[in-house]
């Protein structure tokens, strides 16, 4: 794939989400889990969205167990726990993985188009996060320790016209 449109990924209840539906915006893409000691990014990219979402950000979260089982619940209870926690309100899909054979398509583009440290493929932990342009391209890889919050001036590039 060239871009990121020719994906797709399921809501918490199933339902396909093509990624085409997002185009012309700018997509924050996370994985994240709900018992990790960055589970509180949560309250930070709900910001981002509510801050950014009516210029045309789209976060996308990712729940996944990958972790040290950080996220073992089903996609019900996770999809509450964000809710009831942190008021998200942004897109949480089912959960998947991101590494490994069994790795969502998604998430092996993600990292081919954007490796970590050293040319690493692997995604290393939770809330490991993805800008995604205007243009369906990856314009960076942040690191699990890069709060939501010092993502904005970058988000709000990618939103500029």
């Amino acid at each position: 794939m060239s871009n990121i449109y020719g994906f797709s990924a399921q809501q918490m209840d199933g339902k396909a989400v093509p990624l085409k539906q997002f185009e012309g915006k700018v997509m924050l893409i996370v994985n994240t889990a709900s018992a990790c000691g960055f589970t509180p990014q949560f309250a930070g990219l709900e910001e981002l969205h509510q801050r950014y979402g009516k210029d045309g950000l789209v976060v996308l979260g990712f729940p996944c167990n990958q972790f040290g089982s950080q996220d073992s619940g089903s996609n019900e209870e996770i999809a509450s726990f964000c809710q009831l926690n942190y008021g998200v309100s942004f897109p949480m899909m089912r959960k998947i993985d991101v590494n490994g054979a069994q790795a969502h398509p998604l998430y092996q583009w993600l990292v081919k188009e954007a490796p970590g440290v050293l040319g690493t493929k692997a995604i290393k932990w939770n809330f490991t996060k993805f800008l995604i342009g205007k243009d369906g391209h990856v314009i960076k890889r942040y690191a699990p320790t890069d709060t939501p919050a010092s993502l904005a001036k970058d988000v709000a590039a990618a939103l500029a016209p």
